[in-house]
């Protein structure tokens, strides 16, 4: 068994379409980009954007609940484990306007599409290099082998590093790349989904109070403190 899984196995092989996929692929990153990708990996295995959405909707009906006898004010008081449900809660309070704070939730939202889109178009990018690469060592293998056509028996290693690196890069792109860019962007559809529900909902709320209250926020916050 050893030795079948061995014939698999060229150092350089695996050296010339892993390594050269990376350094392509981190080359054409910009900025964080390149750490980020790697950092999707955690929420790649641990993300449950389904749980989220549940907690986010538990989250905003205790908002609501509690806005109807403190105002939004309090919005920040509600507790929940989701940092980005969290993070709008803290907004909410502290915003002076409601459209202040849907300016707020629009940037929020847009900069984290952004995020999401250059992390999975970096997998995507690898994806498509890693054939390439696997295409580079096959090149470099039928040179090392032709280059012993006079000696059969030293045509070996060139093959195998030519059959090896297509192999390694069909799997890069196929196998692995390819599907973590997949379900990367499955996931991000889905969290931006609720995010999105979530911002709407809290926008709304912001909106229903400022026009209920004469004066505006400030003047409900102003007597709320006096």
């Amino acid at each position: 068994m050893i030795g079948f899984v061995d014939r698999f196995f060229d150092p350089l092989a695996f050296s010339l379409v892993i390594g050269g996929t990376a350094l392509a692929t981190w080359v054409s990153a910009t900025g964080k980009d390149g750490v980020r990708g790697f950092a999707a990996l955690i929420p790649f295995f641990a993300a449950r954007p389904m749980r989220d959405a549940e907690i986010a909707e538990r989250a905003v009906r205790r908002i609501q609940h509690l806005s109807e006898y403190k105002g939004t004010i309090c919005a920040d008081r509600v507790k929940t484990p989701v940092d980005f449900v969290h993070r709008a809660a803290c907004r909410l309070a502290d915003a002076n306007r409601a459209e202040a704070f849907a300016v707020w939730a629009r940037e929020e939202m847009e900069d984290r599409r952004a995020r999401h889109a250059a992390v999975i178009g970096l997998w995507r990018h690898a994806a498509e290099v890693g054939p390439a690469m696997g295409m580079i060592g096959t090149v470099i293998g039928l040179i090392a082998m032709f280059a012993q056509m006079n000696d059969p028996t030293a045509m070996g290693p060139g093959m195998a590093i030519a059959m090896l690196t297509t192999l390694y890069g069909l799997i890069l792109a196929f196998a692995i790349c390819g599907p973590v860019a997949a379900r990367l962007q499955r996931l991000s559809d889905a969290e931006c989904a609720w995010q999105e529900r979530t911002v709407e909902r809290l926008v709304a709320l912001a909106r229903a109070e400022e026009e209920d209250v004469p004066g505006g926020w400030q003047a409900r916050r102003l007597r709320r403190t006096a």
